[in-house]
């Protein structure tokens, strides 16, 4: 992926609530709206060279590529006011070049839109209208702060999602989980019982 060579990329910081992450907003497209990856180490990175180089940084523990942003998250007690400098350079540096972002032949997998195979008839409206809900409602607000959420599965009235990039490891994630997105569910699809995330303890 080198189109971006020659052109004038800007590259700003923008906070979220995982004091941890930070989210840089590009002026240019790395991937195509509604898909994004998330690599929580540098040995699930290899499909992508820039996050690799991302890797190299010491105190970057995790890294998220989506639409036109990459969020950073990092495992140092150094203040982010220090990191961000040099964060943004090699980033504008780096796509400005032409540097490849993913391999070449790398599909990103689009967000889930079907039930599992072995769900009811009945099940799997559920989860359309669940899926419907997220990709509308929950999925942008959870981009703004440099994150994603997809649906997993749903069964017996519980929905679990995965939380990626910011959203992983964030302290106020299971409080938006709870308070925002289960409510949500809960009052559009009756049949929505409770709203869980994959891997997060409640």
């Amino acid at each position: 992926m080198t189109e971006n060579k020659e052109k004038m990329v800007s590259v700003y910081a923008e906070a979220n609530p995982n004091p941890e992450s930070m989210k840089f907003v590009m002026n240019v497209a790395l991937l195509p709206d509604g898909q994004s990856v998330d690599y929580p180490n540098l040995e699930s990175a290899m499909e992508s060279p820039l996050a690799q180089e991302l890797f190299n940084f010491d105190y970057v523990s995790r890294v998220f590529i989506a639409s036109n942003f990459v969020t950073v998250t990092k495992n140092s007690s150094i203040e982010w006011v220090k990191l961000i400098p040099e964060l943004r350079t090699f980033l504008k540096s780096y796509v400005e070049a032409g540097g490849p972002i993913f391999n070449e032949g790398f599909s990103a997998a689009k967000t889930e839109t079907a039930a599992n195979s072995e769900a009811s008839a009945e099940d799997t409206e559920v989860s359309k209208k669940i899926i419907d809900l997220l990709d509308n409602y929950v999925r942008p607000a959870v981009e703004q702060d440099g994150g994603n959420i997809t649906f997993k599965s749903y069964n017996d009235g519980i929905v679990t999602v995965h939380l990626q990039g910011s959203c992983s490891g964030c302290p106020s994630a299971t409080v938006t989980l709870k308070a925002g997105i289960e409510n949500l569910l809960k009052r559009m699809v009756p049949e929505v019982k409770e709203v869980v995330a994959d891997g997060v303890t409640i």
